[in-house]
C-alpha cells in the first residue's frame, strides 16, 4: 500500500494503449484508476440523448461511468466535442483532482492530466502510437464488439479526433515538457506496461 498521495498521470491520443497501460499499472502497484475519458463519454451520451452538456457534467455520478453504451463511435466523437467546451471541463476538474491526490495513490489517464489536472504528479507519461496503428487497434476493437465500420472510416475518425483535441482552446492535448514518452507503435501490451512500470518504480524508490 502506498503511503499518502502518489499520482501517475498519463496522457495520449485515442487508441494508443494508455487505458490498458493505466489499468495494468493500477493493478500492479495497488492504486486506484480513473479513465477520465469516460467522464466525457458519460457527458456525451447524455448530450446525445438531449441533455445539456454542462448540466450533465455538473451532476455526473460515478455510476454513469458504468453505462454500456460509452464505447460507441458516436459517443466517442461527441465526447471529443463536449470536451472542447471550457464549462464542461471546469465542471469535471475538481472531480478528477480529488481522485488524483487520494491516499494510496491513483493512476489517471486522459488528454490533459499532466498539464491541467495533476501537474504535480510524481509520474507523468505520454503514451502514443502512429495514427495508422491506433486506427487498426480501434477497428479491431469495434469489430470485436459487432460495430459495422471500415478501417478507412476509423482512420478518418482518429485523425479528426486528434486534430480536434490538439486544436481546442481550453486544455488542448499536448505532451507536458516533463512527461516521459512511451511509443507503443511497435510494442506489445506487455512491453508497454513494463516500460511504464519502470518509471513508476523509479519514482517510488526516490520518495
Amino acid at each position: 500500500m502506498i503511503d499518502g498521495p502518489f499520482t501517475v498521470a498519463i496522457d495520449g491520443p485515442a487508441a494508443a494503449g494508455k487505458g490498458t497501460v493505466s489499468r495494468a499499472l493500477a493493478e500492479r502497484f495497488g492504486m486506484a484508476h480513473l479513465d477520465t475519458g469516460l467522464l466525457y463519454r458519460a457527458v456525451a451520451a447524455q448530450a446525445l440523448a438531449g441533455a445539456d452538456p454542462v448540466a450533465a457534467a455538473t451532476s455526473l455520478m460515478m455510476a454513469e461511468l458504468e453505462r454500456a453504451d460509452l464505447r460507441t463511435p458516436e459517443v466517442a466523437q461527441e465526447a471529443s466535442r463536449v470536451a472542447a467546451d471550457p464549462e464542461v471541463r471546469r465542471a469535471l476538474v475538481g472531480f478528477q483532482r480529488r481522485i488524483a491526490r487520494q491516499a494510496g495513490g491513483a493512476v489517471l489517464d486522459g488528454r490533459d492530466i499532466c498539464t491541467v489536472i495533476a501537474p504535480e504528479a510524481e509520474v507523468k507519461l505520454f503514451v502514443t502510437a502512429s495514427a495508422e496503428r491506433r486506427a487498426e487497434r480501434r477497428f479491431e476493437e469495434l469489430r470485436a464488439r459487432g460495430v459495422e465500420t471500415t478501417l478507412e472510416e476509423v482512420v478518418g475518425d482518429v485523425r479528426a479526433r486528434d486534430e480536434r483535441d490538439a486544436r481546442r482552446r481550453d486544455a488542448p492535448m499536448v505532451r507536458a515538457e516533463d512527461a516521459e514518452v512511451v511509443d507503443t507503435t511497435a510494442m506489445t501490451i506487455e512491453e508497454a506496461v513494463e516500460a511504464a512500470s519502470g518509471f513508476v518504480e523509479r519514482a517510488l524508490a526516490a520518495r
